[in-house]
């Protein structure tokens, strides 16, 4: 017996099938049947209603009797609507016809949708009414006149076929609208296994899209097990509830594992396949409807000329992320996670045959992992709503897993309790979104975004997951190239992300015992600062119960008695501008000397760090930041300071935008001018703006930026902190609005963490002291106004 066909038993004749009490009695026995499940099952079903209907219309001419829904497509659950249509071509007495077919069938208790028509309202009907149109797209003739009712299913579709640019546009509204309300079925803790996002509607409505549009795959050969996973959960529900029941409660789920034979009645692998499942469908999905999309728009709606290039082996081509022909992936430790993270925050899908590639050859980033494999990861992390569904394109083809194994653990793991809404994996990826939103409030957004992405990776494991997660993240950490204060934070942030909510919503907040026990546990404001956005990302990621005003306000109210009592214990800011001149000291040597021989400027390039000194003067820094932009250099870091006898010496350490080294004789040049004033930099770097940006997806970021300033860090000079989205000359753009309000850089940091900078200024003013407190929002405006342009 092929799978999913009825066994020989339950075949029967229209003489067999005489009585209702007959056809209940049968029914009854079908549903005690415990060796019928899923598609056997609805099979069995189907030929058991569709013969008692055979034998009730009997023989009757210029009548045909056409099951479309669930009984066309032979997928009869235990309480589905029995669907029918009634196909007359003209006969008067029609409706005495419909009489002695409905009535009988609300007598045995099933659920009966119906009509009556000729074909030509049939058609009318469907040109109109999309669910009836995709009821026809499933039909079978089941009794009756045959031709008459094959004729209709054949019109019915041309004319979807026919139809396809107005009626598409309508399928694709309709099916996000439901999705949205309906929610995940890969990732919901109880989903629903019809009409979520993944669920058995998807599978239609993309049958629906492939008969019209010839850009879907018809084959659905690859869906064929995922379908029959989410078939069976619902024949059980149902069986369970007595009733068209589509939403896989908490409560059932046990019942419904015990009755397919998952382990022991296991209802955590049972959600496992459901989540698996459901995941292919909708990521199978998701790709026809992109598809559709393109055919829809035509030639013009997609997006011309060539190859834009990404990075390094990237470019995008008609609106997908593709591997170039200088692509590595056997030896490029970061590329995976490089396309993953340009995919991301241009928002254009990576292509099907990079996906292929990727995982055919693609090497993982190894142990350490390269600086690119770490910043590349922290930019697909910060990318916000646009991660989720470049993790899904990892995840479906591997990737994810070569990236970071230890994801396996949390792939599509429940958490059987009402309190969590996802999947642990799912609730991993939300919680790096919902940290994505907060980056501007901490200044290292780059362990806020991986402490989220990891935090409850310990609940894959055996034991207290927090306990797990120490030790996991330790691991983690290092490996991805963390130093070991970073790891360390890491570490705290994993073992603590509890330890905020805990202690706001269950101790007295004005007991000096519980400010100096969570002091002593965080140990320093950068720790705290990230615990408290983790804990929000980590809670609005949980449910809608889990984060709300009042819990807002305690945690508000914990962090700041808490950040009191660590800066009552002396912590501040160190002014590291001496420390950083000793350290850099040989470089300041050389520097020294050349500009004695009467160079105007100083460069040291041992790719991709560089070294740029000259004479001090007031916009220095902007200007050499200026000419590395024209250049298409990135500046990942950057340590900035100016010695006793005024030579200024920049450190950088840069990455080309477009791969390639810059013509190092045509850089040293630029400098020269730059350091003169003899360079046009803002013209220069206008056009390379509308060149670069022309050739870039928009992606919305969530999180505006931040301009802090502190009279306070350091007794020399007023420190200034923008938390920034990346953008091109984003650091020319700030120390460029420094230097036109008459400000003098002493000494920078500059970090640019994934997507996000965090740029450190300590700055005097002409008369080299710090800056009045006064003109503190006419910084803040000057440099706000600047990374707009940005």
């Amino acid at each position: 017996m092929s799978p999913g066909s009825a066994p020989a038993r339950w075949a029967t004749t229209p003489s067999e099938l005489s009585s209702l009490e007959d056809l209940r009695g049968r029914r009854e026995r079908l549903l005690a049947d415990r060796t019928l499940t899923g598609a056997a099952f609805c099979r069995a079903h189907t030929d058991l209603v569709e013969s008692w209907l055979v034998d009730l219309l009997g023989d009757e001419d210029g009548v045909a009797l056409v099951a479309v829904g669930g009984l066309g497509r032979r997928e009869l659950c235990p309480y589905s609507d029995v669907d029918l249509v009634l196909l007359h071509g003209g006969r008067k007495d029609v409706g005495a016809v419909a009489e002695r077919l409905w009535y009988p069938i609300w007598d045995t208790g099933l659920s009966l949708d119906h009509s009556v028509r000729t074909p030509k309202e049939a058609l009318a009907v469907a040109a109109d009414d999309l669910k009836a149109a995709l009821g026809l797209l499933d039909g079978r003739v089941i009794a009756g006149d045959s031709g008459l009712g094959q004729g209709l299913l054949e019109q019915a579709l041309a004319q979807w076929r026919r139809r396809a640019k107005r009626t598409l546009p309508r399928l694709l509204e309709a099916v996000e609208e439901r999705q949205q309300k309906a929610g995940e079925v890969a990732f919901l803790l109880e989903p629903d296994l019809k009409e979520g996002r993944g669920g058995l509607r998807d599978l239609h409505a993309r049958r629906a899209a492939a008969l019209a549009a010839p850009v879907v795959d018809a084959d659905d050969s690859v869906l064929a097990t995922p379908r029959d996973v989410l078939l069976a959960a619902r024949v059980e529900l149902h069986r369970r509830a007595g009733r068209a029941a589509d939403r896989l409660l908490l409560q059932e789920q046990d019942s419904v594992a015990s009755a397919l034979r998952y382990g022991d009645g296991d209802a955590d692998a049972l959600m496992q396949a459901v989540s698996s499942a459901a995941r292919t469908i909708a990521f199978v999905g998701d790709d026809a409807w992109r598809r559709v999309r393109s055919w829809l728009h035509g030639p013009g709606g997609r997006r011309a000329g060539g190859d834009h290039h990404l990075g390094v082996g990237l470019a995008r081509r008609d609106g997908e992320v593709v591997l170039t022909g200088e692509a590595t992936p056997a030896t490029d430790r970061s590329l995976i996670l490089r396309a993953a993270a340009v995919a991301a925050t241009t928002g254009a899908p990576l292509s099907g045959p990079t996906l292929d590639r990727l995982a055919a050859t693609a090497t993982p980033p190894g142990d350490p992992w390269p600086d690119e494999a770490r910043h590349a990861l922290v930019a697909l992390l910060g990318s916000g709503p646009s991660l989720l569904p470049v993790v899904e394109s990892l995840d479906q083809y591997g990737l994810l897993v070569r990236v970071l194994p230890e994801w396996t653990a949390v792939r599509s793991r429940p958490q059987r309790n009402a309190y969590h809404r996802f999947t642990v994996d799912r609730h991993l990826c939300e919680a790096a979104v919902e940290a994505s939103a907060l980056t501007r409030q901490v200044s290292r957004p780059d362990l806020l975004l991986v402490g989220a992405f990891l935090h409850d990776l310990g609940k894959g494991y055996p034991g207290d997951h927090t306990v797990a997660g120490v030790a996991l993240i330790a691991n983690i950490g290092a490996r991805m190239g963390f130093d070991e204060a970073d790891v360390a934070v890491l570490v705290n942030l994993v073992r603590h992300h509890l330890l905020l909510p805990d202690t706001a919503t269950r101790r007295d907040l004005s007991d000096a015992a519980t400010i100096a026990a969570v002091a002593e546990a965080v140990g320093d404001v950068t720790t705290l600062e990230l615990l408290a956005a983790l804990t929000e990302a980590d809670s609005k990621a949980t449910g809608s119960t889990a984060w709300g005003p009042w819990k807002a306000e305690l945690i508000h109210e914990l962090v700041v008695r808490t950040s009191d009592a660590l800066a009552d214990d002396g912590q501040v800011v160190p002014d590291s501008a001496a420390a950083m001149a000793e350290a850099r000291a040989p470089a300041l040597a050389r520097a020294r000397a050349s500009l004695a021989a009467g160079a105007s400027v100083h460069v040291e390039a041992t790719w991709p760090e560089l070294v740029v000194a000259a004479r001090d003067r007031a916009g220095l820094f902007s200007d050499v930041a200026g000419t590395l932009a024209l250049h298409a250099l990135s500046v990942l870091a950057a340590d900035v300071w100016t010695s006793d006898d005024g030579v200024a010496v920049e450190w950088f350490r840069t990455e080309a935008a477009f791969g390639a080294e810059p013509d190092r004789a045509a850089l040293e040049v630029d400098l020269s001018a730059a350091v003169d004033g003899r360079l046009p930099i803002e013209a220069r770097l206008a056009e390379r703006v509308r060149t670069y940006a022309s050739r870039r997806a928009a992606v919305a970021r969530r999180a505006a930026p931040r301009v802090l300033i502190d009279n306070d860090a350091s007794a020399r000079a007023t420190l200034i902190e923008v938390r920034a989205p990346d953008g091109i000359a984003v650091l020319y753009r700030i120390t460029r609005s420094l230097a036109a309000l008459g400000l003098d850089v002493r000494h920078a940091k500059v970090a640019t963490l994934g997507a996000e900078v965090v740029d450190t200024f300590y700055v005097v003013d002409t008369g080299g002291t710090k800056v009045g407190t006064g003109r503190r929002q006419e910084i803040q405006r000057a440099v706000l106004t600047a990374l707009a342009r940005s």
